[in-house]
């Protein structure tokens, strides 16, 4: 029972075996139709076994020493692993009660997820290194296609907010998005280590990286080249607040380099600053030198530490209660889910050709993309046009919602945390901690 819902067993499994030999929906490249799904051995097969759980250190190891033999190990290593991931996660999607697998949005992430483990259980075994490009071509197709899932997952995840338990519902969705983390780790890892290995890499930042990770990454120039990024950006606030960006300072143990993935980093970095941005000027309006943001960078014997502080007059506000209930996706904890103009948003996103896929050169590259050369008379708002801050997400509102949930599921992928305190009336301290030596597993429940 949830909240009302009555659904036994055998009611569940008869309407969700209709739901699975219902058509394609439109614009799918589906070809597999995952009939009965509760009686399938071989989804059975795959979900009784466990995920290989890696950690950074072991994923540097392997591919230091690149050879064929080894690269070809890698490629069918990912072959067999992602079927048993995405196995579980299809198992968490019919334990859900039927009103939510139903919602908008989540149907279709269950059509995708079981089209990709119908593709990679029926992936033959690689052997030599054609087959492995072959293979490389699938994974980036696959990718492609799953880049609405994030937003598909949101929207439908808020929808279904009255009917899942807000501490449910977060506990699911963090499973979901975890592991759509491990599974893009292990297949962009491999593609970069299979080009590498062509000879299509090189390491032309001094940073060293063995696939996607890299092992002397700079956390003080990572740090800088997002606030340049935004910086860069001076079409972000509408005109109420004027387009002057805050100062960034960065200061601590500057230099500090650690192995990890400069993707997930600089995406945390992005958004926070990006939030601290928009609040200190928000806080500060018509200021033609709104205070600076500081960036203090603390590296331990076991982690690094980065805090980032600004003045943007806090968190807290009426549908904001407890700083972290931002992380939730439920609308109970966290009411602006259920806002119209995000939804509308997220349903936009879902509906894009290029999905989410919670990356900093996605939001850059689609605002650049779509800006409109900038002007300093009174925009004609008459005119039908789009908004570029609207469409590459970065526009103060409405937004997607799912930067602050993705940047606490990156920093706890590999065992890190994220916490923010709020100073109400003032500003803000977000404290990001990243495991140094890289030798946490990834953080997937099975």
């Amino acid at each position: 029972m949830y909240h009302g819902l009555h659904c036994s067993k055998t009611q569940r499994f008869n309407v969700l075996a209709l739901h699975s030999t219902c058509k394609p929906i439109p614009g799918s490249r589906r070809s597999y139709t995952p009939a009965h799904f509760y009686q399938n051995k071989q989804l059975e097969l795959y979900a009784a076994r466990k995920a290989q759980r890696l950690s950074l250190r072991q994923l540097v190891f392997y591919g230091r020493s690149m050879n064929e033999e080894r690269l070809i190990k890698s490629a069918n290593y990912v072959r067999k692993e992602l079927p048993v991931r995405i196995a579980h996660r299809i198992r968490d999607l019919q334990a859900l009660p039927y009103v939510v697998v139903m919602q908008e949005g989540v149907a279709r992430v269950y059509e995708l997820y079981w089209t990709a483990f119908e593709k990679f259980r029926r992936f033959p075994q690689i052997d030599t290194l054609a087959e492995n490009e072959a293979f490389c071509i699938f994974l980036r197709e696959l990718l492609n296609e799953h880049a609405s899932v994030i937003p598909n997952l949101s929207l439908g995840l808020a929808l279904s907010s009255p009917y899942l338990p807000p501490d449910q519902l977060d506990a699911f969705m963090r499973r979901m998005l975890v592991s759509r983390i491990s599974r893009r780790v292990l297949v962009e890892h491999h593609v970069a280590l299979s080009k590498s290995f062509a000879g299509q890499g090189s390491d032309t930042d001094g940073e060293g990286h063995v696939g996607l990770i890299y092992t002397r990454l700079n956390v003080e120039k990572s740090v800088k080249k997002c606030a340049d990024l935004l910086r860069g950006l001076p079409r972000v606030f509408d005109n109420e607040h004027g387009n002057v960006w805050p100062g960034v300072v960065v200061d601590g143990h500057l230099g500090t380099k650690f192995a990890y993935i400069k993707e997930h980093l600089e995406y945390i970095v992005f958004e926070l600053l990006k939030n601290s941005m928009q609040a200190t000027v928000a806080h500060h309006p018509g200021t033609s030198s709104p205070p600076s943001i500081r960036v203090t960078i603390v590296a331990g014997a076991d982690e690094i530490c980065i805090r980032i502080s600004d003045q943007g007059g806090g968190l807290l506000t009426p549908q904001i209660k407890n700083p972290l209930d931002l992380f939730s996706f439920s609308s109970i904890r966290n009411a602006t889910r259920i806002e119209q103009q995000r939804l509308g948003t997220l349903r936009k996103a879902s509906a894009q050709p290029g999905g989410v896929n919670a990356t900093i050169s996605e939001q850059v590259n689609r605002w650049q993309q779509q800006r409109q050369p900038i002007s300093t008379t009174v925009p004609d708002t008459s005119k039908n046009q789009s908004d570029p801050e609207l469409e590459a997400g970065v526009a103060h509102h409405p937004k997607l919602g799912i930067g602050l949930p993705m940047c606490n599921i990156f920093a706890r992928y590999f065992g890190g945390s994220l916490e923010p305190v709020s100073l109400d009336g003032w500003g803000t301290d977000v404290y990001l901690r990243l495991p140094r030596l890289g030798t946490n597993l990834e953080g997937i429940e099975v």
